[in-house]
């Protein structure tokens, strides 16, 4: 029998004991039907991106019971699926709120099905975890994050034992597994200290982490121009990036680095930034601060789970005024996702085809929905790109099907979009640490020439076309924001036929050349909802709903002779897009 509401709430009320935060909660809901509703309504979706929502009470919360829950859902899986020998996962967390009890109730969690969980003593980000998993040998494993979420969001990212997240099959199993359990009569418990004292939790050892910092290192170019005095601001936003990106960076010789002492601290309330992304201008304002006190030649800051960088560069010269997203102070100017991308693909090609160290049939990997001059700035280096879905996963998983056929070295780099950059098959999820590291050296390299990163990306489009690409949220929260979302997703997939003549045309002015409809299983790639639309003059708008978030994501890519005349038609083409959004 299908439970209502307010049984549910009922049930949550009498059983939810364990976290008094969540009876406070649960009691003061009391006499509001619509936060009962909000909480109770639906169950948190694990998908391949794990769990991910707001930290409360109820099935549409994260908790200690929902997460307790998944826990065992995949303790069941591990059991289906691992010999005895091989039960144990490794789990990681970050700095946001209740992350450290969320860990702790997922070790415990497993700890009760008889598979032994490694837990770092203290937070580490996802690509410490994705090499953890390796390193120890584990069936799985689980990082306790919302990445760049806002404040009140926490989640739980599931690992397969080559250390890349989950993808589409194996989600679908594990969730099958959960949606068996009641989440409290069906989950087994151990206590976090009983199970250190019976030895079914262990603290992974410091020499994991100094291994995969060995490995970071290994990952640099090392071209001999390279100028260590290069002045850098870096920012870890409260979150976990601070020892390994520092360690990482003074390991390699960077010895003038300056930290954001306001943000140096692990806070999950993340107080002087709204949002810890740093794709976000307003959470990287105060290294951008430091960075003029300083004088500064490049500002970098990690999210909260380290596995995403965002970037600022110094203007040197009027040349540089150019403006690619848009100037603070006048001083910096910011570098989107593909920008940092493209500039790292180019400078790994460069040094590698230079030191002579470019592997045979040298391999790239994007995402779709990152930007097409990647794969000409590759074309140009003799390497392949494979673009696979949306979703560093796909990235990880076909470096792990090189490495099934002995053929992992042929992989150079992997980036989306969204600034995750991975280097080196060590891990297999986006790695802000060695990222972090190679845009410093990046830096570094062009400096000893009399180079920013911004004249050398000047370079690369007198090369090869000035291109932008640009990514845009229209939300939809609430409970009717998913219906909203599909129903928005099916009316564009009726673009081209006849109730639409008009629509195709053009979307601001530009005819449709082609419209791909990746739900259709395109060149391979399992289906996704995702629509692409080709338009004339190398342009291109791609639309998909977010796999974590109530919102749908809109892609720009933009060609033009011209910088200021492909930002005219940028703004028009969102303009007219955000018409196709509207129901």
């Amino acid at each position: 029998m299908v439970k209502t509401v307010l049984e549910k709430y009922d049930k949550w009320m009498a059983s939810a004991g364990g976290d008094a935060d969540l009876v406070r909660e649960l009691r003061a809901m009391g006499n509001d039907e619509d936060a009962i509703f909000e909480a109770f309504h639906k169950e948190l979706q694990f998908g391949t991106a794990g769990l991910r929502g707001i930290i409360g009470a109820g099935t549409n919360r994260i908790n200690i019971y929902t997460v307790a829950r998944a826990s065992q859902g995949i303790a069941n899986y591990i059991r289906k699926h691992f010999n005895t020998q091989d039960f144990c996962v490794a789990i990681s967390y970050d700095s946001r709120v209740k992350s450290d009890i969320f860990a702790e109730v997922t070790a415990g969690t497993f700890a009760a099905n008889g598979i032994k969980a490694f837990i770092y003593p203290e937070l580490m980000p996802v690509p410490c975890l994705s090499y953890a998993v390796r390193e120890l040998g584990c069936a799985m494993g689980v990082m306790i994050t919302a990445s760049h979420n806002p404040a009140e969001y926490n989640g739980y990212k599931v690992y397969n034992s080559e250390g890349c997240q989950i993808t589409t099959n194996a989600a679908d199993e594990i969730f099958s597994e959960i949606e068996k359990l009641d989440f409290f009569d069906d989950t087994k418990k151990m206590d976090f200290n009983n199970g250190l004292e019976e030895k079914l939790i262990e603290y992974i050892s410091g020499s994991v982490f100094d291994k995969y910092i060995k490995n970071v290192l290994s990952q640099s170019i090392s071209r001999s121009e390279t100028e260590k005095d290069i002045k850098i601001v870096y920012s870890p936003l409260h979150g976990s990036g601070y020892v390994p990106v520092t360690t990482a960076l003074k390991e390699a010789g960077y010895e003038n680095v300056s930290v954001v002492a306001e943000q140096v601290r692990p806070d999950g309330d993340f107080p002087t930034c709204v949002a810890p992304n740093p794709e976000n201008k307003e959470a990287m304002s105060l290294g951008l601060k430091l960075a003029d006190e300083r004088g500064a030649d490049i500002v970098i800051a990690t999210d909260p789970d380290c596995d995403r960088v965002g970037v600022a560069v110094k203007i040197n010269s009027e040349d540089n005024r150019a403006d690619f997203r848009g100037e603070l102070n006048g001083a910096y100017n910011f570098l989107t996702g593909n920008e940092i991308g493209i500039l790292l693909l180019d400078y790994i090609c460069g040094g590698r085809v230079e030191s002579e160290t470019m592997p045979k049939k040298p391999i790239f990997f994007k995402t779709i929905v990152t930007s097409d001059l990647a794969e000409t700035v590759a074309s140009h280096y003799g390497v392949e790109t494979r673009n696979v879905l949306t979703g560093f996963k796909f990235i990880g998983e076909q470096i792990g099907f090189l490495e099934a056929k002995g053929e992992a070295d042929r992989f150079i780099f992997g980036f989306e979009e969204s600034y995750g950059y991975l280097v080196g098959a060590y891990v297999r999820d986006k790695d802000g640490v060695v990222a972090s590291l190679l845009i410093c050296e990046m830096a570094a390299y062009y400096k000893a020439f009399g180079k920013t990163l911004l004249d050398r990306l000047n370079e690369i489009y007198e090369l090869h076309g000035y291109c932008i690409n640009s990514t845009h949220s229209f939300e939809f929260p609430g409970a009717s924001g998913m219906d909203k979302m599909r129903e928005i997703m099916r009316g564009l997939r009726e673009i081209g036929t006849s109730e639409y003549e008009d629509v195709k045309a053009g979307i601001c002015g530009l005819k449709i050349v082609e419209k791909i409809d990746y739900m259709d299983g395109i060149d391979g790639l399992p289906k996704a909802d995702v629509i692409k639309f080709i338009l004339e003059d190398d342009c291109s708008v791609i639309i998909r709903p977010s796999g974590t978030e109530p919102k749908i994501k809109v892609y720009l890519s933009v060609k033009s002779d011209k910088m200021a005349d492909a930002k005219a038609r940028e703004e028009q083409m969102l303009n007219a897009v955000d018409g196709l959004l509207v129901l």
